[in-house]
């Protein structure tokens, strides 16, 4: 998709960048915008990273799973086209972060997790897709093109960044990190807020505007009510463990 507004790239397992990403769908059904669904694995970005030392116990085996949902929309991709991750993204999501927890003492059968075959191929159908992708969960050789992807976007923002990562007016315009947003805006406002960050991503000085303290994402998916603002912390370097 060379004619897109925008290229979103994005990572599966990231509540940010759903609740990003949920904004942009609303705002594109108002604008009529057309997004290109692109990718960037958490995973691959901190390959470098020692995770014990640097995060949280569970962002490993979380960012891996991330990796693995994200070889099967390359799969996808490469297979029937880019129209195909618009269902694809949006059902990953919704059943990560949008899908209550089972409450205490449930009796009912344990949910799938994340990046497993028993999670992944029931999305598949749901969005319309062979759920024989699931095979390139194992696929190691997609990650090469998960790569691409997000050396592509870190390529216009620098590395120091997250995800989501949002491409303005491709392949000419401006890129940047986030908005980072804990909450969904109201749907009258959604578009204000957008026509707000177009308007900082149009001036050419502009590079950063930031702060680390964060509300917890408003997802009831992680357990939040969707009527309460999650707690506010400090998320150092984009992760809730202090460093020393």
């Amino acid at each position: 998709m060379t004619s897109a507004d925008i290229r979103f790239y994005f990572d599966p397992v990231c509540p940010f960048c759903w609740l990003t990403s949920k904004w942009v769908r609303m705002v594109q059904a108002e604008r009529e915008l057309t997004v290109d669904w692109r990718f960037i694995s958490l995973r691959l970005v901190n390959s470098h990273i020692d995770y014990d030392a640097h995060f949280p116990p569970e962002y490993e085996a979380g960012h891996t799973a991330g990796l693995r949902m994200l070889r099967v929309a390359a799969r996808a991709r490469a297979e029937h086209g880019h129209e195909a991750l618009d269902p694809l993204q949006a059902a990953f999501g919704a059943h990560i972060f949008d899908t209550p927890p089972p409450a205490d003492g449930d009796e009912q059968e344990p949910r799938a997790h994340p990046g497993t075959r028993a999670f992944v191929e029931p999305i598949l159908r749901e969005a319309g897709l062979p759920a024989g992708l699931a095979d390139a969960l194992e696929e190691e050789s997609w990650d090469e093109v998960i790569r691409a992807d997000g050396e592509e976007a870190l390529a216009l923002t620098g590395r120091d960044v997250g995800t989501p990562i949002i491409h303005f007016e491709p392949p000419d315009g401006v890129a940047f990190f986030g908005p980072v947003i804990s909450r969904l805006p109201e749907q009258d406002s959604a578009g204000k807020l957008w026509d707000h960050v177009v308007g900082l991503a149009q001036f050419p000085g502009f590079a950063e505007l930031k702060r680390s303290l964060r509300e917890q994402p408003q997802l009831v998916g992680l357990g939040a009510s969707p009527d309460t603002p999650g707690t506010e912390e400090d998320w150092h370097a984009g992760s809730r463990r202090l460093k020393e």
